[in-house]
């Protein structure tokens, strides 16, 4: 790739596989959807399966699974199933099966009459705050609020990931035009969140809903420095409410144990890559199941 020479789009575009243009994530993209293998997805015990992976969307789910069984929801249990997309499992024929679009994370709630398959994260939050009857207000006009930014993440986030993300911290070159672009969306994102959070403790008022659990795994996570090593760059001390707000969740243990889910980097003592009982948290977190293996 030489970034130094102007470039013209082609008349029809056409994908050059195993190009490594696309940077971190080149071998795991591709221009057409379905299965490209067989591969069936495990089952665990409980009605709640979860195929997922430990990325900002991926721990809405995870936390909001924690966030229920916090509430002593013990229909919330749940087993998670790390999806590893480096490895194209998001292609299996078992996830295509629950998610069309091979994206985690995946859901199957196996105590209704036919099992039922939930994909795309928000409708996956919505659906459990439904299920639950938890995190999701029952006035009409704090429902309609709360949903709203729900739907505001879900649409909002791509500029944040996808764009800014994906330009700052993951592709092959680093381009000025790309990242001041997306830079300049996401800086009026968190401006947009900074101003409603300065008279609401949480993002519909007094209420912690699925609305702040959607919210916080990416913008939150951003400003507390979590993901893309960008806070000094986007000047994250300077949105006051918003850093209140994104501290203050991140201090809650079911936001603890739900970033820990499905996890795979960082300290050992974080990662549960699996999740199947509540208890798995203090036994079987990867520094434990690496020191079991080494006979210590």
């Amino acid at each position: 790739m030489d970034t130094n020479l102007p470039y013209e789009p082609a008349k029809v575009w056409k994908w050059e596989m195993g190009t490594e243009n696309g940077g971190k994530f080149a071998k795991i993209n591709r221009p057409v959807a379905g299965a490209t293998h067989d591969q069936e997805l495990p089952v665990g015990k409980h009605p709640l399966q979860l195929y997922s992976l430990s990325t900002p969307n991926g721990v809405k789910v995870t936390i909001m699974l924690e966030e229920l069984l916090a509430l002593g929801i013990g229909e919330a249990e749940y087993d998670a199933w790390r999806i590893s997309i480096d490895d194209g499992e998001q292609f299996g024929s078992g996830f295509v099966d629950i998610n069309p679009n091979s994206k985690i994370p995946a859901l199957m709630d196996h105590s209704t009459p036919t099992p039922t398959r939930v994909f795309e994260s928000g409708s996956i939050l919505l659906y459990l705050a439904e299920k639950h009857g938890a995190f999701l207000p029952s006035d009409p006009a704090l429902r309609a609020e709360c949903l709203s930014w729900l739907f505001w993440q879900m649409g909002a986030t791509p500029y944040l990931g996808g764009g800014f993300g994906h330009f700052y911290t993951y592709a092959p070159v680093k381009i000025e035009y790309c990242i001041d672009r997306f830079t300049m969306e996401v800086k009026r994102q968190l401006d947009l969140l900074d101003r409603r959070l300065a008279g609401n403790q949480y993002m519909c008022g007094d209420e912690y809903t699925i609305a702040d659990i959607a919210i916080w795994p990416w913008y939150g996570a951003l400003i507390l420095n979590k993901v893309y090593s960008a806070a000094e760059f986007l000047d994250a001390p300077s949105y006051k409410n918003l850093g209140r707000w994104a501290d203050e969740i991140w201090q809650r243990e079911a936001v603890q144990r739900g970033r820990m889910v499905n996890r795979a980097n960082g300290p050992l003592e974080e990662q549960l890559r699996e999740r199947h009982d509540a208890d798995d948290f203090a036994t079987k977190t990867q520094d434990k199941i690496e020191g079991a293996g080494s006979g210590s």
